[in-house]
């Protein structure tokens, strides 16, 4: 479908909540993102949000101030009390689009419901957070081309790409029960691996482990078993998107991978941002899909005119490590990478279309990764097994320690954000997460 905008996306607009002015923030008015918090520390039960400026701004009790009167039905005032987003997801995006309409228009600068709306803020340094849904089903996808070649270099020199990749958005099931938000921390796993030199596989801790700097889709309405989504409706079904860490052990991984794909080299711990941006805040910030002439063209079922027109997202990806040592002498995490969504070689809608084209249901909640998010030049590497060339080239950290994979205490921070000439920038708020020791085997 064409991109719409609207009066939300007005780069003039201000908000009363101050720290949603200062140019800087993840979250002026203009985004609006939502998630699901509560006061930290607290047995409150968790609550449904949106984050403006440094605050959060209570929907439950936005509601209970009459700020959704013009758009409220039973349905809309289940979804907005309830502890996760799955069914506002449900409801569609032109649902979201009323609420986010009538929350633009209550938090701007002289809004009649300042007043109201004032007394219900929590600021997010106060909050904790949950999922934002209730994560039904998880697919990984391998959607960068570059990371896709240079991981292909690593294991497979004669023949990095294979030959379906540049036909087929290719993905896996991942699983659901170990995706954590943010603040997660996660022992590092235990499995088999084949040392180079080894006969027999050893059973011990992980020594290569990765992270993998992702975005993350949510699914928003689904669609029935057997029907498919075409791909100029695909969007239709996108509630939003995070950023998504979907750590790796890869010594596992290289061992089991052969012949069915990842399997415990990536089912014990992924981590998730807290704040989902939809699509229509995204709108202002979206580029061409392009594919090279010299490549084979999407089939047609994967290719739309909107799609070439509009079909990529302009989002900055940054990855940071803060190790031990940094964070018990004070200094801040350090930039590990910096790449860009919008060189995905498949495109949101086309991973929701292949993935329902056999009849597949999708439902509200349900979670898509992107696959690592790598750009063509090496300092847009989305990963340390691209970064240190699988572990050949250690990288110097400026207080001189060196990584080449990642060690127990280590934090990996993802940040994501756009902007442009004439727009405000809106982001995605940061994904941290930690390797804790692995557990002992006596």
């Amino acid at each position: 479908m064409p991109v719409q905008l609207n009066e939300t996306h007005d780069p003039a607009l201000r908000s009363w909540i101050a720290s949603a002015n200062d140019g800087t923030t993840d979250f002026p008015i203009q985004n609006l993102p939502f998630g699901v918090f509560r006061r930290a520390g607290s047995s409150e039960q968790f609550r449904i949000g949106v984050a403006i400026g440094d605050q959060i701004l209570d929907l439950t009790l936005a509601q209970q101030a009459g700020i959704f009167s013009a758009i409220m039905d039973a349905r809309l005032a289940h979804a907005l009390a309830s502890t996760s987003l799955n069914a506002f997801m449900d409801l569609g995006n032109g649902v979201s689009s009323a609420v986010r309409l009538a929350l633009s228009q209550a938090l701007r600068e002289g809004a009649s419901a300042q007043a109201a709306l004032h007394a219900i803020l929590l600021a997010q340094a106060d909050a904790e957070y949950a999922l934002p849904a209730q994560i039904g089903d998880y697919t990984d996808f391998y959607t960068s081309v570059h990371h896709a070649t240079a991981v292909g270099k690593l294991f497979r020199p004669d023949n990095p790409l294979l030959p379906n990749y540049k036909w087929v958005p290719i993905g896996y099931h991942g699983r659901s029960s170990s995706i954590g938000v943010s603040g997660q921390q996660f022992r590092r796993p235990i499995g088999q691996t084949m040392p180079p030199t080894a006969t027999t596989p050893v059973f011990a801790p992980a020594k290569r482990m990765d992270y993998e700097c992702e975005v993350g889709i949510f699914i928003g309405q689904g669609n029935a078993l057997g029907e498919a989504i075409a791909i100029d409706h695909a969007e239709d079904h996108v509630f939003g998107m995070c950023l998504l860490n979907d750590w790796s052990a890869r010594d596992l991984q290289a061992w089991e991978y052969q012949p069915l794909g990842p399997f415990l080299a990536k089912n014990f711990a992924s981590t998730i941002s807290p704040w989902v941006v939809t699509l229509e805040a995204l709108a202002p910030y979206r580029k061409g899909w392009t594919r090279d002439a010299a490549d084979p063209q999407a089939l047609p079922y994967l290719d739309h005119a909107d799609l070439r027109s509009t079909g990529a997202f302009d989002i900055q990806l940054e990855v940071l490590v803060q190790t031990e040592k940094m964070r018990q002498d004070g200094t801040p995490a350090q930039r590990l990478s910096l790449s860009n969504f919008s060189h995905s070689y498949w495109t949101v809608s086309q991973m929701v279309t292949h993935h329902t084209v056999n009849g597949c249901n999708l439902r509200a909640g349900d979670f898509l990764g992107s696959g690592t998010q790598s750009g063509p030049l090496p300092e847009e590497a989305g990963s340390l097994l691209e970064l240190t060339e699988g572990g050949k080239k250690p990288i110097i950290l400026s207080n001189g320690e060196q990584r080449i994979f990642i060690e127990d205490g280590d934090s990996i921070i993802i940040r994501g954000w756009t902007q442009k000439d004439g727009a405000p920038r809106i982001g995605f708020g940061e994904v941290e997460g930690r390797l804790l020791p692995a557990r002992n085997l006596e």
